[in-house]
């Protein structure tokens, strides 16, 4: 199969890295570079319901700032 080159910085490519030791602690087998960039490009968004622990303070935090933003918004 052909392959492309593509440019990463420094940062990026450390941040592939970390996920693809965590993916392979997962799935307890080696894991590379393009495997964690293919599982990233699987996820959806649904992929990330339930995993964001918050406070019932920042809940309201959130809901009050949205309100005060939706007051704000102008329709056409």
């Amino acid at each position: 199969m052909p392959t492309k080159s593509i440019k990463l910085s420094e940062e990026t490519y450390r941040e592939l890295v970390e996920l693809a030791g965590k993916l392979q602690a997962e799935f307890k087998k080696p894991v590379s570079i393009e495997e964690a960039i293919k599982y990233l490009l699987r996820r959806k968004i649904s992929d990330l319901a339930g995993s964001w622990d918050i406070s019932d303070g920042e809940v309201r935090e959130i809901k009050e700032s949205l309100s005060k933003g939706w007051r704000t918004w102008k329709s056409a």
